[in-house]
């Protein structure tokens, strides 16, 4: 029991980075963007070339945040300059990427079972079930206090200023457009990321692992902002330690749900079940 608590906890914080993406892209920016599939799967793809080909992880980190921000700026670029509807313009670039990681893994599925790599750096000085976790933690953690501050700053503020009321900030003087082109860089680098850890988590990278991967950041999400608006959380960081803390809840969900003894076949129902009912609650409680 010990053991699967901890591998749904390790998963949820190798998700957090994702949930943190979409939290950029849809609640600061409203925009529902689709390159997560794709940005996610990249991340992947090159974490697991990069290890197999024994590069170290000083160049794969900065490789993997770059590549996911191309993907997003290339979302936003189309989406500012070309007018291409949001939605759209984030199908495009998942699509295109799909057949960009398959180049990239050069075959369908990569295994890193005997590959060393970050998760395996405490191995030896502490318990084997507790690196992992703590590691984990120790990541997120960073890039939580990081991405609170950077949207307490100025540029920051400028962001969610485009988000909430895009009229109202360019003509404040904000570059809109700009300011979208880089929020969702900075929202697929973060999913990229996801990717990386989870590849080594999990001990592989498959071409097909990204797929319908958003809605396990947007059911995180939810979860997340659901318990902030009920305990009166408005403040940034703690916003975004809530989106920490559902991504952990909702994988405990899903595990429950497992040891609950459904059909494998039935979990994205029931994800998608249990995304609904968490999107669904706030317009219940205000009706």
């Amino acid at each position: 029991m010990l053991d699967l608590y901890l591998a749904a906890l390790s998963l949820g914080l190798g998700f957090a980075a994702l949930s943190m993406g979409i939290f950029i892209s849809m609640r600061i920016f409203d925009i529902p963007d689709i390159t997560t599939d794709g940005s996610y799967t990249l991340g992947a793809a090159l974490t697991a070339v990069m290890l197999t080909a024994n590069i170290s992880l000083a160049w794969i980190v900065p490789m993997v945040l770059v590549a996911g921000a191309l993907a997003g700026i290339v979302t936003g670029f189309i989406h500012t300059r070309l007018k291409v509807n949001a939605l759209l313009a984030g199908i495009l670039v998942m699509t295109a990427l799909y057949s960009v990681n398959l180049a990239t893994m050069g075959r369908s599925n990569i295994p890193l079972l005997d590959t060393a790599n970050l998760l395996r750096l405490l191995d030896g000085s502490l318990a084997a079930i507790y690196a992992e976790p703590l590691l984990l933690l120790l990541c997120v953690g960073l890039l939580g206090v990081g991405l609170s501050f950077v949207l307490r700053t100025d540029f920051g503020l400028a962001m969610r200023a485009t988000g909430s009321a895009e009229a109202m900030g360019r003509a404040n003087g904000i570059h809109t457009d700009r300011m979208k082109i880089i929020g969702l860089g900075m929202a697929n680098a973060l999913i990229a990321f996801s990717g990386f850890l989870i590849t080594q988590l999990q001990g592989f990278a498959d071409i097909n692992m990204g797929i319908g991967i958003v809605i396990t950041g947007l059911g995180s999400v939810m979860i997340g902002e659901t318990f902030a608006q009920w305990l009166g959380v408005r403040h940034i960081g703690g916003r975004i330690a809530f989106v920490v803390l559902g991504t952990v809840l909702f994988r405990f969900i899903l595990s429950l749900v497992l040891m609950l003894g459904i059909n494998p076949n039935w979990l994205r129902f029931a994800t998608a079940a249990l995304v609904l009912v968490f999107v669904a609650l706030p317009n219940l409680k205000r009706r």
